[in-house]
Order: structure tokens, then sequence, then C-alpha cells
């Protein structure tokens, strides 16, 4: 059970400008163990959804941070893990709906959406963004060390299959490490998935800060550039941005701050 508040910041975000964070699952839970999280190695790896905090008190830490007042432009379901490891995921969203205007972004590896229950319980969200960080089986086990359960030809189906009904918007993410997943054929094979799972853009990212692994290394911004290249020329009009590493323009913060916010 958690002894801390779940609600985190507002803190500044490269993509959704002040977001206000609620952490959902007990530290490093998660169905993955990715080279490059910057949280450190997973803890607990499972696919096993529980409710770990009741959405009571969730809604009421949530109730008191609102009344406070101030800007806030998302309200993100993220953390220490993974976020549709919540059972009662579906039942927070809505609640969060009816209590305030304040969009709600869900930010996802993707491995649970081959499951229907998961994909009808976040149909209420405004966003969500998962993760698709290689292109092949062998690539997706180098970089995201599953949970031994998990196939990436269903992951990547349950995707495609949740954006396929999603009434709202679906940003695709790739996190890139260099030697990993960074290779031209590596990329060209995102580029065929992603644009069979058609999202609204995709987004390429490398590490800003220390990852689980210090073998997993950063992308320049001309390896970026290169990278977003290949990876376009099978989305069509599907934009591919580059998310760079600074705050958005006028949501600058001291680097403290933010991973002070983020630890509390």
């Amino acid at each position: 059970m958690f002894h801390k508040s779940t609600i985190f910041g507002p803190v500044p975000s490269r993509r959704l400008g002040l977001s206000l964070g609620i952490d959902l699952i007990p530290y490093k839970t998660c169905c993955f163990d990715c080279v490059y999280c910057q949280l450190g190695r997973t803890t607990r790896k499972t696919v096993r959804r529980l409710t770990h905090v009741p959405v009571c008190r969730i809604l009421h830490e949530l109730t008191s941070r609102l009344a406070r007042g101030g800007r806030i432009d998302w309200i993100t379901l993220a953390g220490s893990g993974e976020p549709t490891l919540y059972s009662e995921i579906g039942a927070l969203i809505r609640a969060i709906k009816r209590m305030t205007d304040i969009p709600v972004a869900v930010l996802t590896s993707g491995a649970l959406l081959n499951r229907p229950a998961v994909r009808k319980e976040l149909r209420f969200a405004d966003l969500v963004i998962p993760d698709l960080d290689a292109g092949s089986a062998r690539t997706f086990q180098k970089i995201n060390r599953p949970h031994h359960s998990l196939n990436f030809q269903v992951m990547v189906k349950g995707i495609r299959d949740f954006v396929a009904k999603f009434p709202g918007r679906v940003w695709l993410e790739v996190a890139l490490v260099r030697g990993v997943n960074d290779a031209p054929s590596e990329l060209a094979k995102i580029g065929s998935l992603a644009a069979r799972i058609r999202p609204e853009r995709l987004q390429l990212n490398t590490m800003a800060r220390p990852p689980a692994e210090r073998t997993a290394l950063p992308l320049s911004a001309k390896a970026l550039e290169r990278a977003r290249l290949i990876i376009q020329r099978p989305l069509g009009g599907i934009p591919v941005d580059i998310i760079t590493a600074s705050p958005s323009r006028g949501h600058a913060a001291p680097a403290r701050l933010i991973d002070g916010e983020l630890l509390a």
C-alpha cells in the first residue's frame, strides 16, 4: 500500500506543458525493465493488475491539490511504474473527468493494450502515449526487457487495435538508445509498424537523465534527425517530432526542483 502522496507536480513537461502527475503504482512496478529508464531497474516485473491505492484516496488528494489553484495543463497518469497495472484506472479516469475540465493523459508502455478490458478502461482519457521502442522481437527483448509472458507481435497488435477505436488522441513514443535500436534497418521497421498503428503523431526521444544501465547512451541531435528521416518515410502525413531535453518554452524550472517533485 502507498504511504506517500499519489499526486506530484505540476512539473514542466517536454510535451504537456505543466503536468500534474498521479502515481498509481508502487515504485518500479512495471511490465518492462527498460535499459534507458531514468528511475532505475525494475524491482517488481509483473503483468498482474491490482488496486494498489483506493480510488477515493487519490480523488481526495487530487481535490485538495486542485483547490490550491494555479496553472495545470494536463493531469497525467504516470510515475513510478506502468499505470495500466492499476486495476481501477478506468473508474479513476471517469471520476477525474467528472471533477475537472483539465484533460487527462496516460503514459503507458502499451504492454497491456492487447487486453480488451484495458483498452475499454482507457477510452475516457483525452490522450494516450504508448511506447514502441523496437521494430523486431529481438530488439524488444534487448531494450525493454519485458515480463516473460509478453509477446512483441501481440503487443503491437494491441496498440493498433486500441488506436483503431480510441476516440481521443494517441501519440506514439519511440525512445532511442545508441547501438541498441538506432540502426537504419531497425528504424525502418519501427516506421513500418507505426504506419500500421496510425497514431496522430510519433515522437522520438532519447535519454536526458541517467538511465538504468550505464551502457544505455543517448543519441546526438544529428543522429536523432537521421532517425526521424528514416522513420518518417512510411508514415505519410503523420508528423514525427524530436522531443528535446528542455522543458516547454515558458515553463523552465531548475532541474533540482523538477527532480525534487518527482522524488517527493
